[in-house]
């Protein structure tokens, strides 16, 4: 009886600290509690760069001796003058080329849906940027090297120069897209493969709970109520996929992939979760899109920007006009006004000179996107330091809770003694 008792009496303590918990989970962010979320954050990046050193001292020998001799070798070539000077700095660039569009990829995977949106920022204006560029001069080759694109605090030397310096044109009625998709398709790749390498966390990350016997909280909430239609609708494919976790395959790993959606950071938990094999899930999500999604977006803005979409457009409503009665003799002035209307907005208007001194604002578009971009910067490093914070309390609190499991169930087991 008194076992039974003491049972009795220690499961609304730990059901009331759970409630406990859960409140301080859900109170600890940047504008309720930015010190004390500043301050969790900064003792779980401390814990991981300890347990990441204790781990190379005893186990990463090799890894640390290969590491201090290259940096040993770096920094001797770098002070040293030189005919290696001019290669290292071409390498260097190379370098910093492949790493820029590397970590703009995984910036914007990373984070369960809340990365940062970098095609948006970064890819799709450099693309269109250059193919515009390219239709206004009628040539291609306009870099001075492959890594001559859009960088951090620097923008392509490309970008600003008259067309004449590049030359006549080499293309007299529009560049095609063949010649275009080369130019600037490396970029496009290496975001492609850092959005590849930026899903491989929730899977390692829930392949590590399935081995351990737990499971992600995001397959465990994924069925919750959702607000609006759009959060019923991707809560009822969320199910639907989850219903359907046999199929998930190598195919199917890789059309989730190939086509921007919001499922497949749930479609790698689940892949981590039934413990698919990584190079199975990596190979699928690489090609899907490094190769399929990738070309898919860029060759999609180049056609808008290279006006052939809108070609297109116009040549299939004038033929699907004229198989209505009536319309085929207007269609000659229409295709007119729609050829006066392309000229009229798209062709750039000559500028105009003027005697007048108009006191004009320090406002450019550049200052304003850039304004942006660094917001949208600040509230993705808040993202992280919530969310690190978060997981830190929580470690915490699961301490807590079998510390207090482990006092309450003790008196139980003596007395049943």
């Amino acid at each position: 009886m008194g076992s039974g008792k003491r049972a009795s009496s220690a499961n609304p303590a730990i059901s009331g600290l759970r409630e406990k918990h859960q409140q301080d989970l859900e109170k600890l962010t940047l504008t309720s509690q930015p010190f004390k979320t500043f301050r969790l954050f900064v003792a779980a990046v401390f814990l991981y760069l300890r347990r990441s050193a204790s781990y190379l001292l005893a186990n990463g020998g090799l890894f640390m001796l290969f590491t201090i001799v290259f940096a040993v070798v770096s920094a001797l070539l770098v002070t040293l003058d030189g005919p290696h000077v001019k290669h290292l700095e071409e390498l260097s660039e190379y370098v910093r080329f492949g790493l820029w569009w590397i970590f703009l990829g995984v910036a914007s995977s990373i984070g369960l849906g809340s990365g940062l949106h970098t095609f948006v920022l970064y890819l799709g204006p450099h693309i269109a940027l250059f193919t515009i560029k390219a239709m206004t001069c009628g040539r291609v080759d306009l870099k001075t090297a492959i890594y001559d694109t859009i960088q951090l605090k620097r923008s392509p030397s490309w970008l600003d120069k008259p067309c004449n310096e590049f030359g006549p044109p080499v293309f007299s009625s529009g560049v095609p897209l063949s010649s275009i998709l080369p130019q600037i398709q490396i970029e496009a790749v290496l975001w492609g493969l850092g959005t590849a390498l930026g899903e491989l966390p929730p899977y390692f990350i829930s392949r590590a709970a399935s081995l351990s016997g737990g499971k992600m909280e995001e397959l465990e909430t994924c069925g919750g109520d959702g607000s609006g239609f759009i959060g019923r609708r991707l809560n009822h494919l969320k199910g639907w996929l989850l219903s359907h976790s046999q199929y998930l395959n190598f195919f199917t790993i890789l059309v989730l992939a190939s086509v921007p959606n919001p499922l497949f950071d749930l479609a790698g938990i689940m892949c981590g979760q039934f413990e698919k094999p990584f190079w199975e899930f990596f190979l699928a999500t690489l090609i899907g899109k490094a190769i399929i999604k990738t070309h898919i977006q860029t060759v999609f803005i180049i056609c808008v920007c290279n006006n052939q979409l809108l070609d297109w457009i116009e040549n299939e409503l004038i033929y699907i006009l004229s198989f209505v009665p009536g319309f085929a003799t207007a269609l000659p002035a229409l295709a007119a006004k729609l050829r006066l209307m392309k000229e009229k907005y798209l062709v750039a208007s000559p500028p105009v000179t003027s005697d007048i001194n108009v006191k004009k604002w320090d406002l450019s578009f550049a200052s304003v996107w850039n304004g942006v971009v660094w917001l949208m910067l600040l509230n993705f490093f808040g993202q992280i330091v919530t969310a690190t914070a978060q997981r830190y309390l929580k470690k915490q609190q699961e301490r807590e809770l079998d510390a207090l499991t482990k006092k309450k169930s003790s008196p139980v087991s003596k007395k049943s003694k």
